[in-house]
């Protein structure tokens, strides 16, 4: 009978806990995203590299998040906001031109070692969007585009524009 009580009185306390912290406010706001700043557009990356990157990428890595409704329950809202500001803060695909061009390209070295190497996007994406599942194909076109715009292909473009 006292264990019952016990764990009654836990559960209790949990629940009041859960309900409290949903109180505690996370900023879903997006920063502006400026389309002349955008990666997919300083780069006119192709249209399959810009669906499968707007699909399993900039959920996290630009300021055009889509906050899912479960972003709006804590814990996870809070876990969820701390990912996406480091996401944010290792690559923004919004503010490329923010970058200098040795930012940029060796920002698009490790993307295309992470993204071959399967780290990217993360399992604790895949797991809720299916869909950024990358196939071994997608992988490859990505890190072959994200290699190429390091390799001056797409980033000598860039550069001229500056001009």
């Amino acid at each position: 009978m006292k264990k019952w009580f016990t764990l009654r009185r836990i559960l209790i306390a949990l629940g009041a806990v859960f309900a409290l912290i949903q109180l505690i406010p996370v900023d879903r706001s997006n920063p502006p995203a400026v389309p002349e700043n955008d990666f997919l557009v300083q780069t006119k990356a192709p249209e399959n590299i810009a669906q499968i990157m707007k699909t399993a990428c900039y959920d996290c890595h630009s300021n055009q998040t889509v906050y899912p409704w479960y972003s709006y329950i804590a814990p996870v809202s809070f876990w969820l906001k701390n990912h996406i500001n480091e996401g944010r803060g290792e690559l923004n695909f919004s503010e490329w031109n923010a970058m200098s061009a040795k930012e940029k390209s060796h920002a698009m070295k490790e993307a295309a070692e992470m993204v071959k190497e399967g780290e990217m996007p993360m399992n604790s994406y895949t797991w809720v969007h299916k869909d950024a599942r990358l196939t071994i194909q997608q992988q490859e076109q990505l890190a072959a585009w994200f290699s190429q715009v390091r390799g001056g292909g797409a980033e000598t473009e860039i550069e001229s524009h500056r001009d």
